[in-house]
C-alpha cells in the first residue's frame, strides 16, 4: 500500500484529501475524509471508527443491533484501505481522491460486521472446494430531474444534450442514449481512470432508465467493489449534468424497477468452466448450482430486497422474477442461462434489486451455487414459457415475511454466518418498524372520515 500511495502522490501532486468509502449493510457509503497530512497514517496504520456505523438503518440511525452501539459503549475498530482502490475523483473539487475501506478489529482480524468480509468468507469456502467464481454485475438506474432528490418526488429529466424531456418507453433507444452522451462518456472515462471495467450501456424498459454492465473479473470482492465505485461515479457525475441518479428499486409505481443482475461462472483448479460439458444443456454441476440457488431463494430474499420499496419491483410481466424459476435464454425467470458459446456458460441471477448490497448479494448467490453442488441437488424442469405472469406464494414477497425467513439454522446461515444474519435481521427489523410507525396521507383519505 505504501508503494501505491507513493505512486499516486507522484501522479497527483495536487492531492488535498482522500474520502475513505465504507459501504454499509444498507449499501449507504459512509466514511471519513482524510486530509493530505493524514494520508500516510491511513495507509500505514489505518483509522479508527466505531463498527456500529455498518449497522445503521438507511437514514443513519443507530440500531444497536447485537448490542453494538449504545449497549457496548460504541468501541472503535480499525479501517484499512483496500489495495488498488485509491483513485482521483474527477467530479469533485480539484485535489479530491477516494479509497475503499474495510473494517478490522484492533488485533487486525476481520471485523464480522463488514459485508466485504462476509463475502470473503463465502469465496474462501468455494476455493477450499476447488471452485473459483468469475463474476460480473449489471446495474440499472434512473436519471431524474435534478431537484428530485431535494423535493423527494421523482420526475423525468430533460436530456441535456438535446433539450428534449424524456418521455415514453423506448427500450434500447439510441436517441435516449444520445440525450445523455456527454454524461455517459464521462462515466466511461471516470471508470477507466478508477480501474472500473464497464461494458455496454443501454436505455432500459422505462423513461430515463439505463443499464451499465460491468466486465467479468475472477475476484468476487473486486466485482462488488466495482459496483460500489460505479454507483458513486454515476451519482456524482449526474449532479454535474443537473440530474439525479437513483438506484432505488422502484421509483415509479407503473414503470420497471432497477435490478442488480449477477453473472457467474465457476472454474476448477485447472481453469476449466465447470458449467460446460460440451452440450447445449450444460453440465450436471450447472444444474446442481441452479437447484441450490432456487433452494436458498426464499431465505435470501431479505438480502436481495432490503427495504419496503424493494418489494414493489416484483410484479407480473415486467421481466422481473416472480418465483423460484430457471430457464435457458428466458428473461422471465429468476435464474437465467444466457445464450452464448458453451465454453462461456454462465448463470445470470436476476432477483436482486439495484438497492441491494452487492457484497451480500454475491455472498448469497455464491452460497446457493456451493450449496447445490455440495448437496448434488436437482432443479425442476427449465421454463420455456412466461414464468413471470404471477407472484409465486412460496416466495416471501413482503418485507416482513422475508425477514421472518432469515433465521438461524437455515442453509444461508451456514455460509453468511448465524451471527451476521442475526445482526442483519435486527437492523432491518428496526428500519421496518420505523417505517410502519409513519403516518401516510392514504390513512387519512381512507379512515379519517369515511362516509
Amino acid at each position: 500500500m505504501s508503494k501505491e500511495l507513493a505512486q499516486f502522490l507522484r501522479d497527483y501532486p495536487e492531492l488535498k484529501f482522500v474520502d475513505v468509502l465504507l459501504p454499509d449493510l444498507c449499501n449507504i457509503v459512509r466514511g471519513k475524509r482524510v486530509g493530505r497530512d493524514q494520508v500516510d497514517k491511513l495507509f500505514a496504520e489505518g483509522l479508527q471508527i466505531p463498527s456500529s456505523i455498518y449497522l445503521a438503518d438507511v437514514n443513519g440511525n443507530g440500531t444497536d443491533a447485537g448490542g453494538r452501539g449504545f449497549s457496548d459503549g460504541d468501541p472503535d475498530v480499525k479501517v484499512r484501505a483496500v489495495p488498488g482502490s485509491l483513485a482521483a475523483v474527477p467530479w469533485a473539487p480539484a485535489g479530491a481522491a477516494q479509497v475503499l475501506g474495510s473494517l478490522y478489529e484492533l488485533d487486525n482480524t476481520p471485523c464480522p460486521v463488514d459485508p466485504r468480509h462476509v463475502l470473503a468468507g463465502v469465496v474462501a469456502r468455494l476455493r477450499e472446494s476447488g471452485y473459483h467464481p468469475v463474476v460480473a454485475l449489471e446495474l440499472e438506474f434512473y436519471l431524474l430531474d435534478g431537484k428530485s432528490a431535494q423535493d423527494g418526488i421523482p420526475r423525468l429529466p430533460v436530456l441535456p444534450d438535446t433539450g428534449r424531456k424524456v418521455s415514453g418507453t423506448q427500450v434500447y433507444s439510441l436517441a435516449d442514449l444520445d440525450g445523455f452522451t456527454e454524461f455517459l462518456c464521462e462515466v466511461e472515462s471516470v471508470c477507466r481512470t478508477q480501474g472500473v471495467p464497464i461494458g455496454a450501456t443501454t436505455a432500459e424498459y422505462a423513461p430515463g432508465q439505463y443499464e451499465i454492465n460491468l466486465e467479468h473479473v475472477d475476484d468476487p470482492l473486486l466485482a462488488a467493489d466495482h459496483s460500489i465505485l460505479l454507483q458513486r461515479a454515476v451519482k456524482g457525475l449526474a449532479r454535474r449534468h443537473n440530474a439525479t441518479a437513483t438506484f432505488m428499486a422502484k421509483p415509479y409505481p407503473e414503470d420497471a424497477g432497477n435490478g442488480l443482475h449477477a453473472h457467474v461462472s465457476v472454474l476448477n483448479d485447472a481453469g476449466q468452466n465447470i458449467f460446460d460439458d460440451g452440450t447445449d444443456q450444460g453440465s450436471a454441476q450447472l444444474r446442481q448450482s441452479i437447484a441450490g440457488l432456487l433452494a436458498l431463494l426464499g431465505e435470501s430474499m431479505a438480502i436481495f430486497a432490503p427495504n419496503v420499496n424493494s418489494f414493489r419491483r416484483f410484479a407480473p410481466n415486467l421481466y422481473v422474477p416472480t418465483g423460484p424459476t430457471w430457464g435457458y435464454n428466458n428473461r422471465s425467470v429468476a435464474v437465467r442461462i444466457p445464450a452464448g458459446p458453451n465454453a462461456a456458460r454462465r448463470i445470470e441471477h436476476r432477483m436482486a434489486g439495484a438497492d441491494a448490497n452487492p457484497y451480500l448479494t454475491l455472498a448469497a448467490v455464491l452460497a446457493g451455487i456451493h450449496h447445490g453442488i455440495s448437496q448434488k441437488l436437482e432443479p425442476p424442469p427449465p421454463r420455456t414459457d412466461n414464468a413471470g405472469a404471477c407472484l409465486d406464494p412460496t416466495v416471501p414477497f413482503t418485507w416482513q415475511k422475508s425477514l421472518d425467513q432469515l433465521l438461524p439454522g437455515t442453509g444461508l446461515s451456514q455460509y453468511l454466518g448465524e451471527e451476521y444474519l442475526a445482526l442483519y435481521r435486527e437492523c432491518k427489523q428496526f428500519e421496518h418498524d420505523a417505517f410502519a410507525r409513519e403516518f401516510t396521507p392514504l390513512e387519512y383519505r381512507w379512515y379519517l372520515a369515511p362516509e
